[in-house]
């Protein structure tokens, strides 16, 4: 019997561990799509205790606390941290299979020295051991994104806002990790919700101008891409409920927008017509600044009215959404080749049967513009566990080309996350080692650190262009 998550960890061949252990093990991370706080990362928060880091915001937790029967008080509500703490425990010992219980004692182990196992009656003194820890200043927002060998970061950052916080980072010449902000316009495109024709507001605000038609929506939106490109930014990040293509005259979609405007609300085909014509301008910006267009779709969301309206999105309450026909993401993606504004685009899909068809699809549009200029992104957030990464990473190999995947990203809100990075490099480094020692690839050492390099990490520095050196 194998010892519980030793250094062998998730590897069973001696290829697989020679290929974690020699060449995925030491490369850095480089994390292209995450949720954290970048006012943190400039105030190098402390974090007073592990619920703080650890239970604020991860809605993964969330999930499996309220499948253990535990009053919301504890979760989302007033309780003591240390109580709160305890019910995680409680619930973490319970999750035989999870990909939360490897992530809890990686992160345990990498950061904080315990290799013991965290439940209900060790509770107590895990919580001393990390609040300890915590109190050192090798444990400062920074420093944990040290330790983790991140070389960049790129936020979830809104077009409105005024960036201050990256601003103040880029200034900043004692912290070498580049952060830069990722362009998330949902809330210009999403007409549909009840507080848009505010956000319009705000959006011109932020470009100095008023908003009247979507010919001056497309100008607001130029003006803030400049901004965000002034700071680094090469990504943008769409969260859609599929991709839709319903095209319309450009006449048509200025009737639309009106209508929103003046406060009537939009019927689903005008709703879809103005989101692809928003979809199609922003992928031509895009392609023009050779900015990668990220594309997360296949999630049904707030499906829980009543803790909907007690608080709000991103609380553990999404599921995944099974009509996202790959007809129309075809034809999108059509429809901007034929233009020639196709750019570099990344398809994740929250629907793990989505994975054939995305790597059919991505095969229609590869040129010479750039090396897997459309990806298939990471196993994505349900899917985001050993067998998921497994399935997608064998489906992307069986229909494409896995040595130019870009590999993983961290996608989370919590500094602690980076030891994901270590989970799926061990997981690739499984599958693929297991198919060397099975006659399947051959034990060309050369060619086999090229590759797990690249997915773990040069790949990503290629793709998206950062100012980093591949290793």
């Amino acid at each position: 019997m194998k010892a519980f998550m030793d250094k062998d960890f998730l590897l069973s061949t001696d290829t697989a561990k020679k290929l974690f252990h020699e060449i995925a093990e030491p490369m850095p991370v480089l994390d292209y799509h995450c949720h954290i706080n970048p006012r943190e990362i400039a105030e190098d928060r402390k974090f007073e205790n592990i619920t703080q880091v650890w239970l604020g915001g991860d809605h993964y937790k969330w999930r499996q606390m309220r499948s253990n029967g535990v009053d919301e008080y504890y979760i989302t509500g007033d309780a003591p941290d240390r109580e709160k703490f305890q019910k995680w425990a409680e619930t973490l010992e319970l999750a035989v299979g999870n990909p939360l219980y490897h992530w809890s004692h990686l992160e345990l182990q990498r950061f904080f020295g315990y290799h013991g196992i965290l439940n209900g009656e060790t509770a107590e003194d895990v919580w001393k051991l990390c609040n300890a820890r915590l109190q050192e200043d090798s444990m400062s927002v920074r420093n944990l994104i040290r330790q983790s060998a991140v070389t960049l970061i790129c936020t979830t950052d809104d077009p409105a806002d005024d960036l201050r916080w990256h601003k103040a980072l880029a200034e900043d010449r004692s912290f070498e990790v580049q952060v830069l902000p990722a362009w998330r316009p949902d809330k210009a495109m999403n007409m549909e919700k009840p507080d848009y024709t505010s956000y319009i507001e705000k959006l011109g605000a932020a470009a100095e101008m008023e908003i009247r038609s979507f010919a001056e929506l497309k100008a607001a939106l130029k003006k803030r891409m400049d901004f965000f490109e002034s700071y680094g930014c090469k990504a943008s990040d769409h969260a859609l409920e599929y991709v839709m293509y319903v095209p319309e005259t450009e006449e048509n979609i200025e009737k639309i927008f009106a209508k929103r405007l003046a406060g009537e609300n939009p019927d689903r085909e005008e709703e879809l017509k103005f989101k692809t014509a928003f979809m199609s301008f922003a992928a031509e910006e895009y392609a023009k600044r050779g900015w990668a267009m990220q594309l997360h779709y296949g999630c049904k969301r707030d499906n829980n009215t009543s803790m909907y309206r007690q608080l709000g999105p991103d609380t553990g309450y999404d599921c995944i959404n099974n009509y996202a026909p790959s007809s129309q993401m075809a034809d999108f993606l059509n429809a901007l080749d034929v233009k020639g504004t196709l750019p570099k685009t990344i398809i994740y899909s929250l629907n793990p049967n989505d994975d054939e068809a995305i790597g059919s699809i991505i095969g229609c549009f590869q040129n010479a513009d750039a090396v897997g200029k459309i990806q298939q992104g990471s196993a994505w957030w349900f899917n985001d566990n050993k067998n998921g990464m497994m399935k997608q990473m064998t489906s992307l190999a069986n229909l494409g080309l896995l040595g130019n995947f870009i590999g993983m990203l961290t996608d989370s809100r919590s500094f602690l996350s980076y030891p994901r990075h270590e989970y799926f490099r061990r997981i690739l480094c499984e599958l693929i080692g297991g198919w060397v020692e099975n006659g399947e690839y051959p034990n060309d050492e050369k060619t086999l650190k090229r590759i797990i390099k690249g997915i773990s990490y040069n790949n990503a520095v290629r793709y998206f262009g950062f100012a980093l050196e591949e290793k």
